[in-house]
């Protein structure tokens, strides 16, 4: 791939190197050469290693904790700028701080905004990402923001699955938007969990609304986190007589008990995408790549091509 006026390089973090080193593989292109020398107290320089002046620059860095991955975005697109690159777009597969998006207490801050603040004022002319938590953070950004999401790469897989009565379950209601697009697109009935929490990550009460006896019960969400949520709601789900469990979230973040809960809960697999790179040893956790969907989107981008039709599901 190329163009007479601007060539494309592909960069990745240190975080999601996998993930891009597939990118390139499906575009055809090299992963572009940098490195991220970490200095004794632990600060860290990235720095490219061949000449981008004048290029269509793609950072590929997912953002999950630590911060360093979210300062490592910043700093890489803030070399791209002062290397004189042409466009710097930043790909976020996961965004992180994306479950602060609004101010829902007293004394906090908004961290959505303020994030995109960072990666607007750093110098970065495009942004590409997936499944955000909440679909207004891309108006927090003052520069394009393309949103894919993983619903399009799983309901094709759920439709191969041959399961005989589906219906399709929110963990939340916060989720029944993106439950009811998974259930408009299989043609399915839909359930909502209502859940009350006692704390951050600690989940209180729960109570399933909607029937699923007998039924084969795909839930989806957005991201699993430390899994209580979601192991709960299956395990709520089995009770009152569901037929069988299944999990289906666009980011696997996984924190603290999250694997155990899953290996001990109602639910026969969970899939995610490969947005964030987890080494996972449990058999129940599966992962679908997004490398196509990504590179697609790039590959358009870079040709000013409408990516109107990645966003169908």
């Amino acid at each position: 791939m190329g163009s007479k006026s601007h060539t494309l390089k592909i960069f990745t973090g240190r975080t999601t190197r996998l993930l891009t080193e597939k990118i390139c593989d499906s575009l055809g292109v090299d992963l572009g050469k940098s490195s991220c020398p970490v200095f004794a107290d632990g600060e860290f320089e990235p720095c490219y290693e061949e000449t981008i002046r004048g290029a269509h620059v793609f950072i590929v860095q997912s953002t999950p904790p630590s911060a360093d991955n979210l300062l490592e975005l910043l700093l890489m697109i803030d070399a791209a700028k002062r290397a004189s690159a042409y466009k710097v777009i930043a790909v976020i597969p996961y965004f992180g701080y994306a479950r602060q998006d609004r101010k829902d207490k007293p004394r906090v801050s908004i961290g959505a905004k303020l994030v995109s603040d960072l990666i607007s004022v750093a110098g970065v002319d495009r942004v590409i990402t997936m499944d955000l938590h909440a679909d207004q953070i891309q108006g927090f950004f003052n520069v394009p923001v393309d949103h894919l999401y993983a619903s399009a790469h799983f309901i094709p897989y759920i439709e191969k699955m041959g399961l005989e009565d589906i219906v399709i379950a929110s963990p939340d209601v916060g989720g029944t938007k993106r439950a009811n697009t998974y259930a408009k697109m299989l043609e399915t009935e839909m359930v909502i969990c209502h859940k009350t929490r006692a704390r951050a990550n600690e989940v209180g009460t729960m109570t399933v609304i909607g029937d699923v006896k007998g039924k084969d019960v795909i839930l989806v969400d957005d991201m699993i986190d430390t899994a209580g949520t979601i192991t709960k709601a299956a395990n709520l789900m089995i009770e009152a007589g569901a037929k069988s469990v299944r999990a289906f979230a666009a980011h696997g973040v996984l924190s603290g008990p999250a694997i155990e809960r899953i290996k001990n809960s109602a639910l026969e697999e969970v899939y995610f995408t490969d947005s964030i790179h987890k080494n996972v040893t449990c058999e129940k956790i599966k992962y679908i790549t997004i490398a196509d969907a990504f590179s697609e989107a790039i590959r358009r981008v870079y040709k000013n091509q409408s990516i109107s039709s990645l966003y169908y599901r």
